[in-house]
């Protein structure tokens, strides 16, 4: 029995491992990233210099990089190295007529173990000779200010290394110099300057070699006409896209010949700024493109001349993926294809490559669509990587992609790469643990032909659940490479299998699967298809020959293996170009196809029938007929009056299809009225002739005819023209049109007008453009006889800008303007549509949000079947005249992007179905998220305030882009410019205040000022800095060595030795005497108030002892003490020397103290009274902007000599607590004997610390995070420090007594022993603390760390200015300091010894009288 559990747990054991290793399966094939970062380029290698292939390859992990060179395994020497990162280097490049080592195709190789291999484009390198000239430049003679031409003859290759020197200096190949593509150097416009010596040279490689010097002489011009010849006419180029290309049309004569340029029989204008004109008229292109591609014309004119030269460009275009080949999850068995589709100019052709190796077409790798790869039946051996490679003339590239053969209980990812071909859909689900199928049963072939089998089958005789689908798989009788496919539906019983070849025996096995996976294979079952069936071969000897224009004869012989009687063939043919063959049935072995078109490629083959049917078909063979004379006129033929005795003609060849052969010439007809009729003729490729000779004043009639080697084609329409009446001046462009007038109809507008008022400017015609909000977006161009023209399709109800300008070859005139609306259609609005519903808006980030909504004229499933579209707009309140904004979107939800931060936006949507449209759907509203402020606060200004030169008023503006609710700013101050910000003292400011003061800085100071805005989400960018210098110090003499005069509430500080504090406050303008008398009377105040201070606070120490140990008792439940000094411990304080922190009260029972900073106010301004608190309030942290309830925050100390106070609050239970006692001036004496009494180990504690430093910090309590703020004495001088701080007693849980005025206010029944540690002000404190010698020493009372401790040795510390965020201008209230327990020490045993001193609250009410009435004598003297 035993054994049975141990069994089941074994077997779920197995059940585990195998589901994850399967998941490991799943989950562990991933496709690896491995790609080529950078393949190697088309290089041009110069003889003995070094060249460098880049490769890099992306692969994780790193792959194996190699070099092929032509195809070869490349290896590496001294010559040729692979840099680290896969790049190859080849030093001193060899090269020679006989030996070319380097010159070939490399490819970069890179393989990763257990993955694959993949190859690189191939690059080509060749290698430029040796500088040589193939021939020496000739002397050459030009007229000034016609174009000269020197020629250099060199390789060309190294013509991008010629330069030109002109009398041994080098031309710079700009303005009229130009270089042209052959390295010959054109100068247009020659002058007198340009006569000389000129001589070519190529350097590269080192290696430089120079021309023979060619002199040019300029002629001086005699005004004699000269015929206009070219000097370089243009010639066929190609040239891949994206490069420049410069067609060269170098013309001379005089008068200067004009030059123009014609593609596609149209004028190019300059328009472009990828074409231009240069030199003295060749056509530069840059950046070419496909469209570039085509016939250009050069026409040049001087004077009646017109000469022409035509050249073709021929773009090419690399190779570019439209579809790249996706990676593949698959199971053995199944037939994948990869896509692979390329374009490119010639077409490119695609070859596949399977790890590194070329994939050669067979009955399992097949190229489909002669660009994609089909793999059937696939094997394990198929995985690896597979790369389309597509090349063309100008180029190469390649994409790859991943195979992985996953097993067959691993289901194929859901959502594969690729789709796989409907014969593999993968049917399958994952396997789950059940019981499997058995084998299906009685698989037969219902059908079997050449090329196909139909299978048959029963169901399993054990299905074990709903079976969901059969797989076959197949292959040929003996081979191991199974093909597979899967029935279409669940509960098929039969598929049919294609594709097969004749006479070949296949075996079949069936496979049935249900919801728990694939179950046992059938029997192998083996059937042959059927041999192929005895049909005709192909015809022998086809061959077609043209008898007239219209007429072909075809003749063939019969096939070699006819496989019984022909019955009849049938002739296929097809015109070059058409879409469709046509056939004819033919009985004999030849046929004439009459009726064809003159001058047409027809292509022909022929198939025999016998009576199985058609055979194999012929080859093409193509055929032309013979051309005849042309069958259409000339087209477009328009006059251009060249001036009284000439006219220009123009005219376009006739229709494409009708020139029925070649179009040797054109022949011009033309007369006056009522006259015989002239000719003359012209060349097949020009386009226009001039016609000279003509008569003043007289109109005369022109047409056109085509004519081929056959004949004269039908002549154009007449047209007429009328010479002018006397010469005009064409030297100078056109005025602009008289009038311009404009009629608007719904489609089309008519334009009207009256030439120019300056009729003795030649005129050619006129130019009119036009489109919506712009004139530029058509240009229609009219002759200048011609008054109105009627602008068609144009869209009902636009506004149309209409321009006319009158043009002649100078270019275009002065335009005129106009602008009108067409006329809105008259047809009835259709039926509006419902609005959308359920409009909602989602905020996603801070400056998007999704609009979503509802159809109701769609039905319940919300798919869209038609056309229909939505217009989303939005709009913000804000400013309130803002307009909309839209977009459209054929989905029923809209992301809307690139919207302000913390804006609150309005959508609407509406549907439009072709003309018909709804209403704007009701209102959705959103508020964008808020983000960290993208703007500085603007304007900051500073200013001195008045009558206090030590304080300044920062004012500013809140950020232009604060993005969200400002909750604060941080001014930032320093008084070097060249300071890390982190460096410069900060004065933080809660809330949206726009003005904030600075105190205590130091007089004639120069201070730089930036600030920054934060909101919820962060701090923003600093402004720029402001500089402002404060006021120098007022007075002189002996009146600096005095301590000023107060101003209220400012913090004045004097060192010990007497000198003012760098940041005491400013001094007072009175009179020298009156400051005396104040000076005497504060000094006299001061030593009667330091006596009667001291002598209350002896006695009220005693009194609190009393106290003391009554608490103690109280917290220990019993009335006597037995001095144990295990129940006493001391203050958990210590020092931090860098930072002085402050623990916050932490009610939480976790033991670990938790660290704030408290900064401490520089001034009891920035202290007043305490306000009640409760005890529970969350402390946070105000430094990172978070409000608090009483709009309170505080902020960590400044940067720079901030040394922070660090008290610790321990969670435990309250303990026996001992309260502070206000700390006595240490130089009375009575206050020492009392100090080294036995009466407390903390005063003790205290009292070493007071040795060591002062104690100048107040505790700030608040419903913020404490902070910490201390601000450092200068001296350590036995005197009186100018600057005291009054330390409250601590509170307990029994009444205490408080000295200060205000201190009412306060709660005196704590259930948390607290202390409330205050400033004061200099005349309102009763305990004045004196700094005791340096030399006086103090033993420590206790091990424990003490409270203080001094920031640094040097005596003269400046004290550096901090604040804390809205402690400025507004009341604190005092902080609530947990106080633990007293230290564990031996002389805690004697702190509850009760002096048997103290005073009642009768005799203390009389103190604060008698003190009292000094004060007011203290106001009547500082008055007087």
């Amino acid at each position: 029995m035993a054994e049975r559990p141990l069994r089941l747990l074994l077997l779920a054991l197995a059940l585990a491992a195998v589901s994850a290793a399967r998941s490991s399966e799943t989950v562990g094939r991933r496709f690896t990233l491995f790609y080529f970062t950078v393949e190697p380029a088309d290089t041009l290698a110069i003889r003995g210099a070094s060249v460098i292939l880049n490769c890099s390859v992306f692969a994780e992990p790193k792959a194996r990089i190699e070099w092929r060179k032509d195809g070869i395994h490349l290896i590496s020497d001294e010559r040729r190295q692979m840099l680290p990162e896969g790049s190859l280097l080849i030093h001193s490049v060899v090269h020679s007529k006989h030996h070319k080592p380097d010159e070939g195709f490399y490819q970069c190789v890179a393989t990763i173990d257990n993955l694959g291999t993949i190859v690189s484009r191939t690059a080509r390198m060749t290698v430029a000779g040796l500088p040589r000239f193939s021939g020496q430049p000739d002397g050459v003679f030009v007229h000034e200010g016609d174009t000269a031409l020197l020629g250099c003859e060199v390789n060309a290759d190294l013509v991008p290394f010629v330069r030109w020197e002109h009398n041994r200096q080098l031309v710079a190949v700009e303005g009229r110099f130009l270089k042209l593509p052959s390295g010959t150097l054109e100068i247009s416009n020659t002058s007198s300057s340009d006569a000389g010596s000129y001589h070519c040279s190529v350097e590269a490689a080192g290696s430089s070699k120079t021309s023979e010097e060619v002199f040019l002489t300029v002629l001086p011009e005699m005004d004699a006409d000269r015929e206009a010849t070219f000097l370089q006419k243009p010639a066929s180029v190609s040239k891949v896209a994206g490069q420049s290309l410069i067609l060269p049309c170098v013309v001379s004569g005089y008068p200067t010949p004009t030059v123009q340029w014609l593609h596609h029989d149209e004028i190019i204008w300059e328009r472009s700024q990828r074409v231009a004109l240069v030199g003295s008229g060749s056509l530069q292109i840059s950046d070419m493109v496909e469209d570039d591609a085509g016939v250009y014309e050069c026409v040049a004119e001087s004077g009646n001349q017109t000469i022409r030269a035509q050249a073709e460009l021929s773009v090419q275009v690399p190779p570019r993926f439209l579809k790249q080949p996706m990676n593949i999850y698959a199971h053995e068995s199944m037939d994948i294809v990869f896509e692979c589709e390329v374009t490119g100019t010639p077409v490119p052709t695609v070859k596949w490559i399977k790890n590194g190796d070329m994939v050669i077409p067979s009955d399992y790798f097949k190229i489909v669509n002669e660009r994609n790869l089909q793999v059937l039946g696939l094997v394990k051996s198929d995985e690896g990587l597979y790369q389309c490679v597509a090349e063309n003339g100008v180029g190469n590239r390649q994409a790859s992609a991943q195979l992985i053969i996953l097993e067959h209980d691993v289901p194929i990812p859901t959502v594969p790469p690729t789709p796989l071909t409907s014969a593999t859909a993968d049917h399958l689900v994952t396997a789950t643990a059940g019981l499997l199928p058995s084998a299906p049963r009685d698989v037969v072939a219902l059908l079997v032909s050449t090329r196909f089998i139909k299978l048959t089958w029963r169901p399993p005789a054990e299905p074990n659940g709903e079976i969901l689908a059969y797989t076959v798989y197949y292959a040929k009788d003996g081979a191991n490479r199974e093909r597979v496919e899967n029935t279409s539906r669940p509960g098929d019983l039969e598929v049919t299998i294609r594709d097969l070849m004749p006479e070949v025996k296949y075996v079949f096995r069936v496979v049935a699967h249900n919801k728990h996976g694939a179950g046992e294979s059938s029997a192998p079952f083996r059937v042959a298809t059927q041999p192929e069936v005895q049909v005709p071969g192909a015809a022998q000897n086809l061959v077609a020959q043209a008898n007239s224009a219209t007429s072909i004869t075809v003749i063939w012989q019969e096939p070699h293996s006819d496989n019984g009687p022909i019955n009849n063939y049938k002739l296929y043919y097809m015109e070059n170009g058409a879409g469709s063959e046509q056939d004819v049935d033919v009985g004999a072995l030849w046929y004439t196809m009459n009726g064809l078109k003159k001058f047409t490629e027809y292509s022909f083959r022929v198939v025999a029938y016998n009576k199985h049917g058609p055979g194999v078909s012929t080859e093409e063979v193509v055929a032309t007929t013979y051309s005849g004379a042309p069958s259409a006129p000339p087209q477009n033929v328009t006059l251009e009056v060249r001036n009284s005795k000439s006219i220009v003609v123009h005219w376009q060849p006739p229709p494409p299809g009708t020139h029925n052969g070649v179009i040797t010439e054109y022949n011009i007809r033309y007369k006056k009225a009522g006259r015989r009729g002239e000719t003359d003729s012209t060349g097949g490729n020009q386009l226009s002739q001039t016609i000279d000779g003509l008569e003043r004043n007289t109109e005369y009639s022109f047409r056109v005819s085509a004519i081929t080697v056959n004949g004269t084609g039908p002549s154009s329409d007449w047209v007429s023209a009328e010479t002018f009446e006397s010469d005009l001046d064409e030297s100078r462009v056109p005025d602009k049109p008289s009038s311009l007038h404009v009629r608007p109809l719904v489609n089309h507008i008519v334009v009207s007008w009256t030439p120019p008022e300056d009729q003795d400017i030649v005129v050619r015609g006129y130019a009119i453009g036009y489109g919506i909000g712009s004139p530029h977006a058509e240009t229609i161009r009219v002759d200048y006889k011609q008054r109105y023209y009627s602008i068609e399709n144009l869209e009902p109800n636009s506004h149309y800008v209409i321009t006319l300008k009158a043009y002649n070859k100078v270019g275009e005139g002065i335009p005129l303007y106009e602008s009108t609306a067409t006329r809105p259609l008259t047809v009835p609005d259709p039926s509006p549509m419902m609005p959308p519903v359920g409009v909602q808006a989602t905020v996603l980030t801070h400056d998007t949000i999704r609009v979503t909504w509802a159809d109701s004229s769609l039905p319940k499933n919300q798919k869209i079947t038609d056309s229909r579209f939505y217009t989303v707009r939005w709009k913000t309140n804000y400013p309130a005249n803002t307009k909309y904004k839209t977009a459209d979107t054929n989905t029923l939800s809209y992301i809307v992007s690139g919207l302000k931060p913390n804006t609150l936006y309005e959508f609407s949507v509406k549907v439009t179905k072709g003309r018909r449209s709804s209403t704007w759907s009701m209102t959705a509203h959103g508020t964008t998220f808020e983000t960290v402020p993208t703007s500085p606060p603007k304007d900051l200004t500073v200013v001195s305030k008045e009558g206090k030169p030590r304080t300044i008023i920062v004012n500013w503006q809140p950020p232009s882009e604060a993005n969200g609710k400002i909750t604060g700013y941080i001014i930032y101050y320093s008084t070097d410019i060249n300071a890390e910000i982190h460096d410069w003292v900060i004065e933080p400011v809660v809330g949206d205040r726009l003005t904030h003061q600075i105190q205590d800085l130091t007089l004639d100071t120069t201070y730089y000022f930036k600030i920054q805005a934060r909101n919820s989400k962060g701090m923003g960018p600093l402004s720029e800095f402001v500089q402002f210098r404060t006021p120098k110090a007022p007075g002189s003499g002996k009146l600096g060595k005095h301590p000023p005069s107060m101003d209220l509430g400012t913090d004045t500080r004097h060192s010990i030795g007497g000198h003012n504090s760098p940041h005491g406050s400013p001094t007072s303008t009175l009179d020298s005497n009156i400051m005396l008398i104040i000076i005497i009377s504060v000094g006299v105040f001061t030593i009667i108030m330091v006596v009667i201070i001291a002598f209350i606070c002896t006695r009220r120490t005693n009194y609190q002892q009393k106290k003391k140990r009554a608490a103690c008792k109280a917290a220990n439940g019993s009335h006597k003490y037995k001095g144990n000094s295990k129940d006493v411990k001391p203050p958990d304080l210590w020092i931090h020397h860098e930072r002085l922190e402050l623990k916050p009260i932490d009610k939480s029972p976790d033991p670990n103290p938790v660290m704030t900073d408290t900064p401490i106010p520089r001034n009891s301004q920035d202290i007043s009274p305490a306000d009640n608190v409760d005890k529970d309030h969350t402390r946070r942290n105000s430094y990172l902007g978070r409000e608090q309830e009483d709009g309170v925050s505080s902020m960590s100390s400044r940067r720079g000599l901030r040394p922070k106070i660090m008290m610790p609050f321990d969670a435990q239970p309250p303990q026996p607590v001992i309260s502070a006692h206000p700390i006595h001036s240490l130089d009375n004496p009575h206050h020492h004997h009392h100090c080294d009494g036995p009466s407390s180990p903390t005063r003790s504690y205290l009292r070493h610390q007071m040795a060591t430093r002062p104690l100048a910090s107040s505790l700030d309590r608040a419903n913020s995070t404490e902070s910490v703020r201390n601000t450092p004495n200068s001296d350590m001088s036995p005197a009186l420090s100018s600057q005291t701080h009054t330390v409250d007693s601590l509170e307990t849980d029994v009444p205490s007594v408080t000295y200060l005025p205000g201190s009412q206010d306060e709660d005196s029944n704590r259930s948390v022993p607290t202390a409330h540690v205050r400033p004061s002000h200099p005349l309102k404190s009763f305990a004045v603390i004196a700094i005791p010698p340096a030399s006086t020493g103090y033993e420590a009372a206790s091990s424990s760390t003490p409270l203080l401790a001094q920031a640094g040795a040097n005596p003269q510390v400046h004290s550096v200015k901090t604040a804390s965020i809205g402690t400025l201008g507004r009341s604190r209230s005092p902080m609530a300091v947990t106080v633990p327990s007293a230290p564990d020490v031996a002389e805690s045993a004697k702190m509850l010894e009760d002096s048997d001193t103290n005073y009642s609250p009768d005799e203390l009410n009389e103190e604060m009288a008698h003190l009292t009435g000094l004060m007011k004598d203290l106001n009547v003297i500082t008055t007087a």
